[in-house]
Formats: C-alpha cells, structure tokens, sequence
C-alpha cells in the first residue's frame, strides 16, 4: 500500500539560491503582532521589580510585617 506523500516525502528540504535564510530572531520578529498573551512580559517585569524591593540579594527579607503596606494590584 502506497501512501499519499510517498514520492516526496525522503526530498531534500528545498533552499534558495538567491536568498539567504532569515535569521530566527527575525521570523520570530514578524509574528509578535500576534501574540496571545499581550502585556504579560511587562507584568512579569513589574513583578520582579517588586520582588528585588521586596528581597534584598544578601538574603534578608524586607517585607512588612502587614499585608497593607504594600498596594499591589
């Protein structure tokens, strides 16, 4: 039994002569316009600026000792 693909399917996979390949970041580039989850890198920015105010990098914890002191959204 043959399949549908049978005759191309084990093909090179086809590249230009006269254009080179984009680079990835490039492709990549042309899709962010449509990306689901707008605003989400920001948030996750915000949130480890938050964090750096929050945790000093020698390990002490400056949080407040009341959830109020902080306004987060």
């Amino acid at each position: 039994m043959t399949d549908k693909y049978d005759d191309i399917i084990n093909l090179p996979h086809p590249t230009s002569k006269r254009f080179q390949r984009m680079p990835l970041a490039e492709r990549a580039a042309q899709f962010s316009p449509f990306a689901a989850l707008t605003g989400y890198d920001a948030l996750i920015r915000e949130t480890a600026r938050r964090n750096e105010i929050l945790f000093e990098p020698d390990g002490t914890d400056n949080q407040p000792q009341d959830d109020d002191s902080i306004d987060f959204p």
